[in-house]
């Protein structure tokens, strides 16, 4: 998962490592990617998730290294994007975004398994969906990548 400091992946965790999201019986290896400046944060994240001591968690992988964050993994939520701040054009953010999703399109073909399942939740969603699928092919199929455009719906 990336953006996992922020706040939709603060409530992501513990859908995750409960069950909630793929079931009761299934063990959970949570990777948690990050940007450098939120790795303290990360920390304090991991701290917490620990403390909860969730009995499908088997192990949690925290970094900042995109290749050890999708490395062999099944299921990818990309939370993480580039907020548009006051006086920021569309056009610049679009940029910003375009060479986050781009590298995770890559590192995701380049180590996650061919048959991953990627939801892009970063905002414009549809677009980053659209940017990371591109650079992931043909390595993992474009059906295997969907975008979430309702943030707010639970």
């Amino acid at each position: 998962k990336t953006g996992a400091a922020g706040q939709i992946g603060y409530s992501l965790i513990p859908l995750v490592a409960s069950g909630q999201v793929f079931g009761p019986n299934q063990p959970v290896i949570l990777h948690l990617l990050d940007i450098a400046p939120m790795i303290g944060v990360l920390n304090g994240v991991v701290m917490e998730i620990n403390d909860c001591a969730y009995p499908l968690l088997q192990s949690i992988v925290a970094t900042v290294d995109e290749a050890e964050a999708f490395k062999d993994i099944e299921s990818a939520f990309l939370v993480g994007s580039m907020p548009r701040r006051e006086g920021m054009e569309r056009k610049d953010l679009l940029a910003a975004n375009v060479k986050i999703f781009a590298s995770q399109g890559r590192a995701l073909a380049a180590h996650s398994k061919p048959n991953v399942k990627v939801l892009v939740v970063g905002n414009p969603a549809n677009t980053n969906a659209l940017i990371a699928s591109k650079f992931a092919a043909p390595k993992i199929p474009i059906e295997n990548f969907t975008a979430m455009t309702r943030l707010d719906q639970n």
